[in-house]
């Protein structure tokens, strides 16, 4: 499934582009899918990458100026200490707690020290047991989180957390957060 352009634009480019500058910082796109993040990035300065092989190839097709790469293992093809952000959106939802332990030194390891780490996640709030219930029928990440341990993914790997946003978006609610290391 594609997201249509106006509601990537509303509910992820114009909230990036409210807290973060992007002109002239390279990016990594974890879990870029089809590529619908690279548009608000230079190309010369973006890397998408994603498990799926054919989201990467439908990626290639329509930003073929883009970099885009299916992700074969632990590695990254990034040297290190050399990207501004990790892009993270919607993809933490789908990966167990266990993988992505396996991702954080590699995520320590490309980032640069003044480099951030940008998530935008479904998360499960207390106060919101509809939303919560919708998320868990419909969406087929099998480890939808709440706050708290979204946030704990990344301190427990020496990383500070500060959350920029909580929000609606229809019947899911996000956490919007980064993430710099110690």
């Amino acid at each position: 499934m594609i997201r249509p352009k106006w509601f990537t634009k509303k509910y992820i480019h114009d909230l990036l582009l409210d807290h973060f500058s992007v002109q002239g910082k390279r990016i990594l796109d974890f879990g870029s899918g089809t590529g619908a993040n690279c548009p608000i990035f230079s190309s010369e300065r973006y890397i998408g990458i994603d498990p799926d092989q054919r989201r990467i190839a439908y990626a290639k097709k329509l930003y073929p100026e883009y970099t885009f790469y299916i992700l074969q293992s632990e590695r990254f093809p990034c040297n290190d200490k050399s990207l501004d952000y990790i892009l993270i959106v919607a993809v933490l939802h789908h990966i167990s707690s266990e993988e992505i332990h396996c991702y954080m030194e590699e995520f320590k390891r490309i980032l640069k020290p003044t480099g951030t780490i940008i998530v935008i996640e479904p998360c499960l709030f207390a106060d919101k047991p509809f939303s919560n219930r919708i998320m868990s029928w419909f969406d087929r990440g099998e480890y939808i989180r709440n706050e708290t341990d979204y946030l704990h993914l990344f301190q427990q790997h020496h990383f500070d957390c500060q959350v920029l946003k909580r929000f609606r978006k229809c019947l899911y609610h996000e956490l919007f957060f980064c993430a710099r290391p110690t």
